[in-house]
């Protein structure tokens, strides 16, 4: 129960800060600037690496987990209740910034504004660099230490500083699925549900090229 409350917490603190800024800087007539959201959502990442990581692993995201399952890090048993966490932290942090700002029409979805194969591509290779990132500087199926913090935080500002004009840079099925949910917008959620999981599990295989150890798929899979 403690790794499930970790990420939920974990997980609503990011969809509150990061979908949290996008809709203030809405409101505020572009206070926070697209540089400052994507500092933002690597920031809070980092800072809940450091806060929770020691506890849940800080995956905060349902790609991150079913690559680290995929990988054979993390076991069958807690993989649901991890993924509920995960949507449940995500749900309530949306539904708190629908009461506080009831009339903001999205609250921070992830849209594309091209061609909807062209965010699904940008969504899977995003993914993929950050699960090929977090496999490699992570312990077991846990993000924790300065290392973790920094690399993966730095990655998620990077790639949304450059990506998120373009798909959202949503890389997190939990991220996108909340404020669809919320404000009844599921156009296009389809790339974001899965462009994750299958940029994080093609990381797997290929971590497996570049490590003897840790990134084995399937022959190393955990189902108890």
């Amino acid at each position: 129960m403690k790794k499930v409350f970790a990420e939920f917490f974990g997980t609503f603190a990011l969809v509150f800060a990061g979908t949290g800024a996008i809709t203030i800087n809405d409101v505020s007539g572009g206070a926070i600037t697209h540089v400052g959201i994507a500092l933002t959502f690597g920031l809070v990442v980092l800072a809940m690496i450091y806060a929770v990581g020691d506890v849940s692993g800080a995956h905060l995201n349902p790609a991150v987990t079913v690559g680290f399952w995929v990988s054979g890090r993390f076991p069958a048993a807690e993989l649901l209740p991890y993924l509920g966490a995960q949507l449940s932290g995500a749900l309530v942090a949306s539904a708190v910034l629908r009461v506080l700002f009831s009339t903001h029409a999205t609250l921070g979805a992830t849209l594309p504004t091209g061609a909807p194969w062209q965010s699904f591509v940008l969504e899977t290779i995003l993914s993929f660099i950050l699960m090929l990132v977090i496999l490699n500087v992570s312990t077991g199926a846990k993000e924790k230490g300065i290392t973790a913090g920094i690399a993966v935080g730095a990655v998620i500002a990077l790639e949304a500083m450059f990506a998120g004009p373009i798909s959202g840079a949503s890389m997190n099925p939990a991220r996108s699925f909340a404020p669809a949910f919320v404000t009844v917008k599921f156009a296009n959620l389809w790339i974001y549900l899965t462009a994750p999981v299958l940029g994080s599990v093609l990381a797997v295989f290929s971590c497996r090229c570049m490590k003897e150890k840790d990134c084995c798929p399937l022959s190393s899979l955990r189902i108890t």
